[in-house]
């Protein structure tokens, strides 16, 4: 052997070796077979940008304040966000765009959702609970909580 393979050799055993001493942390997901969305949602100013996420599990129901509201919803509608009946509610004309997605499982099926709506109002009336991670004193007016 050259002394160009016996280096390479002893890198790669070293890396391995490394590897398979520290395993990477696995995120902790729920159990198999359980009703659970990956929440994210992000609010896009003028300069900024603010990002929220949270697990949503539904059995038990916890993730975020109204997360057995939420779960209620996407029960409803087998877990399909855009299933989710809209709110009777006129929201003001201002684009101050929010972009939402929720991936995880319902009932065994893969969730992939993602949708931009033109303002907070819009997300609420037409999502219902489901994205509601920011505390009760910021929801919206006329939606009921």
């Amino acid at each position: 052997m050259t002394k160009t393979t016996l280096a390479l050799s002893g890198t790669l055993f070293a890396a391995a070796a490394l590897l398979t001493a520290s395993p990477a942390p696995a995120l902790p997901l729920p159990s198999p077979g359980g009703n659970w969305l990956y929440l994210t949602v992000t609010q896009e100013d003028v300069g900024s940008r603010d990002i929220r996420g949270t697990l949503l599990t539904c059995d038990p129901p916890k993730g975020h304040a109204r997360a057995a509201l939420a779960c209620a919803q996407l029960a409803a509608v087998q877990g399909d966000v855009d299933r989710i009946p809209p709110g009777d509610v006129y929201c003001p004309m201002i684009y101050a765009p929010v972009k939402v997605s929720a991936r995880g499982e319902w009932n065994g099926r893969q969730i992939n959702y993602s949708h931009t709506f033109a303002n907070t109002c819009d997300l609420q009336a037409r999502t219902g609970e489901v994205f509601a991670l920011a505390d009760q004193d910021q929801s919206v007016p006329g939606l009921p909580r």
